[in-house]
This record gives structure tokens, sequence and C-alpha cells, in this order.
């Protein structure tokens, strides 16, 4: 079972998935932080989750029941933030061996004709993806 099983349960399915959970195995795999973020995406949910952020020592069971019981149902697919991959810091940290933060660090210091050159220098051959 995922966070999402109980984020779509909590949000719409109302089925309450810990109703029957006799040896806690359900309540194992929920996830209060990863439920929270989820909730916090949406401007209808988002004083819930912070409500439980506050009260972070909160048994699962009962989070998972508060939330379920206080919002209402509706269908909610919040897009979640993902990390955005920079080719420029990823051509730098390939030709000179930096971690992520040097590179970042070092990448004002490039013009974009040597970001060029350097690629240039890293290409390898192969085929390339011409419908990007």
């Amino acid at each position: 079972m995922t966070p999402f099983d109980f984020l779509n349960d909590i949000n719409y399915g109302k089925k309450n998935l810990m109703v029957n959970d006799v040896d806690h195995q359900v309540e194992k795999q929920y996830l209060p932080f990863i439920v929270n973020k989820g909730l916090s995406y949406t401007m209808d949910t988002v004083i819930y989750a912070n409500e439980m952020n506050i009260r972070p020592n909160t048994d699962k069971k009962l989070q998972f029941d508060y939330l379920i019981n206080t919002i209402r149902r509706n269908k909610r697919f919040p897009k979640w933030i993902k990390h955005e991959e920079n080719e420029n810091i990823r051509v730098i940290m390939d030709y000179y061996g930096y971690n992520v933060q040097r590179a970042k660090e070092v990448l004002s210091l490039h013009s974009m004709e040597e970001i060029s050159q350097l690629k240039e220098k890293l290409d390898t051959g192969g085929e390339r993806n011409t419908n990007v």
C-alpha cells in the first residue's frame, strides 16, 4: 500500500483502510509526513495538514481517523513539486567531477560559450533524441 492510497482514501474514497487492521500492518505503512505533504498542496486541506504537523507525536491511526472524518469528499489531484535538473550543472559535474553544490557555485563563472565547449568535449557520440 502506497501513501497515495491513503491520500485517495482521505480525499475521495472514505473507506477507512485501517478499520479492520488487527495486526497493524496497514498502520505501519502509513507515512504521516507524506500524507501531510500531499494534503498541503490544495487550499482546502492545507489547514488540516498543518494541524497534524503541529502534533507530530499523534498516533498514526488517530491522525488518519481525524483526516478522513474532517476533510470533505472531493477529487483532488495536485501536481507534486519535482526537482528541476539543470543540464549545465550536469555538464560541469561530469567535466570537473564536482558535486551538485560546488557545480552550482561554479556555474556563474562560466559563459554559455564555455559551457557549450564543455558539452562538445563530453560528447561521446551515438544517437541523439531529436524529438525533444
